[in-house]
Order: structure tokens, then C-alpha cells, then sequence
């Protein structure tokens, strides 16, 4: 097939790019800046913003398959209006111009977080509530709004499918990530300290095995959650540091200590998004991170998880080689 993979140079992005070539695809790589990820793989190339839809329609032209993953993960809130232009407004425009440019199908990552975490049952599954209550944070309900906005051009026509990862980690995290960050901090041994409540994590590999196969067997505008297996931050960390010979983290802080602390590490993210820095929105998806049911995604899409010991491992060694393949 010949394929267009919006936010490309991303983690996941990355990864799918190469797993797209290695099964003999032809790839159209479309992204602000190409990044570490796709250096050398041999794809195609084209500097693509999704909030211009005329750019995309052109760049969808002989376009079979499109995986849209452009998106803004945020844990501090939206103060520039970016999450929102690009998770909502920036999905709308692909859906338009996949309808437009006659795409088969389009696969859409979106991601857990378009589900309401705090107040839904546990394992969470896909009847779930979703994040349109007003005091969550807009990263959630920006997940959740660009879904609708891509189910307006389904029932307008489009073909398309909805995966919702949960945390993403694993090997080629170019980034990194911010979870990526915390691996490479525990795996170097320099992670002393980790903070309380745990997630749902799922292998990046895994997630784009999902993806490709929800080309094929996903029914049109279903969601598919991709879960992997839920762990606390110390729990990951303390994987994390005997894949490179370094001590785990001992100390947990105290709920009420690093809540108190949080504030003032949402000022220092928006100032430097790539700090590792503890904020408020964060801490409570930590603290609401719930069991996450991928079933229907096994029995429709033939999807799997391998084992978070695996993930974090495999992680933890790249982080600690050079980072060229």
C-alpha cells in the first residue's frame, strides 16, 4: 500500500514508519520537522501541517491508508490554545481531506485520555464514559472533541477507525517522551525519588501492531482501546534500573507532599516542556489511572500485550545505547 503517516517523527510515529517499511509499504512521512525517528529509514518526506487542510489534501492524493498521530500531549493545561487547534481543529482537517482525497481508510490514534479516567468503572472498557466533563483537563477533552469531529465525517462518509492507546512506552524514543523520560532517568540511576499512583502502560510496538491490523479488521468509526498492563510509577522505575546494573528509586514522596509541590511544577513545564517536572494534572491521572480492558480489541483486531517486564526493559537499553537505530 502506499501510506501517509501524519506526526511521524513522534515515538509512535516513528516505530509505525519503520514496521510500515519493513512489511514493504511505500511511506509518505508527513510532519512539521523530520525528526530523529525517522532518520535513514527510507521513507518519503514531506513537511505537512495539519491545521492547513489544502497541504493535506494534496499530500493525501494516491493516498490509500492514512494513521493520522499528529497531536499536542499536554499535562499543563493549554495557555497557547495549541492543544486544541491541533487535536481537534488539525483531526478535523485530515477526516476532510482523506473524504476528499478518496482515502480507504484512515486509522486515528487517539488515546485513553478521551475517556473520562476519574469517574469511569474499572476495567475501563469502550461503553465507558468519555472526557467532556468540564473540570478535566483540556488534553482529555481534546481527545475526546477530536473524535467527535472525526464522527462527523464518518457518518458523512469517511472510512475510518479509532484506536486509544494507554501510556506509551518502549525502545526508539527519540523524544523522549515524558514516561520515556522517567525510564531513562531510572535505567541511568538517577531517578531517586517517584511519586505516588500508577497508570495503565502498553508497548509502543504493540500499539502500532493494533493500528496496522485495525486497517483491515476494524469496523468503521468503532474505538479500540490498546491496553497493556497497569503499574506504578516505582513499580516501572525499579523495572527500569537492573536493565543497565543501576539501584531502583527507594523513596516515594508522600501524596500530600507532592501535591502541594505540583503547582509549581506546571509553571516550570510550560516554561520547559521537556523537564521532568511533577504537575498537578499529572498527579491526578496518576492517582485516577484505572484497569484498562483491551477485550474487545483481542477478539476483533487479534491484538496482544507483551509483558510490561519486557517493555521497560527493552526501554532502559536503548536509552542506554546510541541512539542511531
Amino acid at each position: 500500500m502506499r501510506v501517509a503517516v501524519t506526526g511521524a517523527s513522534g515515538h509512535l510515529g516513528g516505530v509505525l514508519v519503520r514496521r510500515l517499511l519493513a512489511a514493504d509499504h511505500e511511506v509518505d512521512a508527513l510532519d512539521l520537522v523530520e525528526g530523529a525517528a525517522l532518520a535513514g529509514l527510507g521513507h518519503r518526506f514531506r513537511r505537512v501541517d495539519v491545521l492547513d487542510r489544502s497541504a493535506l489534501v494534496e499530500a493525501f492524493d494516491g493516498i490509500e491508508v492514512v494513521f493520522h498521530l499528529a497531536a499536542v500531549i499536554s499535562v499543563a493545561g493549554d495557555p497557547t490554545g495549541e492543544v486544541w487547534r491541533i487535536n481537534v481543529g488539525g483531526t478535523g482537517n485530515v477526516a476532510d481531506a482523506a473524504l476528499a482525497a478518496g482515502v480507504r481508510r484512515l486509522v486515528h490514534a487517539s488515546s485513553v485520555h478521551a475517556f473520562d479516567l476519574a469517574r469511569c468503572e474499572e476495567p475501563l472498557d469502550e461503553t465507558g464514559p468519555r472526557a467532556d466533563a468540564p473540570d478535566l483537563p483540556v488534553y482529555d477533552r481534546s481527545k475526546w472533541a477530536g473524535e467527535r469531529a472525526l464522527r462527523e465525517r464518518v457518518e458523512a462518509g469517511l472510512d475510518a477507525v479509532i484506536v486509544n492507546p494507554t501510556g506509551v512506552i518502549g525502545p526508539h524514543d527519540h523524544g523522549p517522551s515524558r514516561m520515556g523520560r522517567v525510564v531513562r532517568a531510572a535505567a541511568a540511576g538517577r531517578l531517586w525519588a517517584t511519586v505516588p499512583g500508577g497508570f495503565d502502560w502498553v508497548d509502543v510496538r504493540d500499539v502500532v501492531d493494533g493500528m496496522i491490523s485495525a486497517v483491515e479488521r476494524g469496523r468503521t468509526g468503532e474505538s479500540y482501546l490498546l491496553s497493556g498492563h497497569w503499574a506504578t510509577i516505582r513499580q516501572v522505575a525499579t523495572l527500569a534500573a537492573p536493565a543497565t546494573g543501576r539501584p531502583s528509586p527507594r523513596v516515594t514522596i508522600p501524596y500530600g507532599v507532592a501535591r502541594a509541590i505540583a503547582p509549581l511544577g506546571t509553571v516550570l513545564t510550560r516554561r520547559r516542556p521537556a523537564a521532568l517536572s511533577l504537575t498537578t494534572e499529572a498527579l491526578e491521572t496518576l492517582r485516577h489511572g484505572p484497569r484498562v480492558s483491551s477485550a474487545k480489541a483481542e477478539n476483533e483486531l487479534g491484538y496482544g500485550a507483551r509483558p510490561l517486564e519486557v517493555t521497560v526493559r527493552d526501554a532502559a537499553a536503548w536509552f542506554a545505547r546510541p541512539h542511531d537505530a
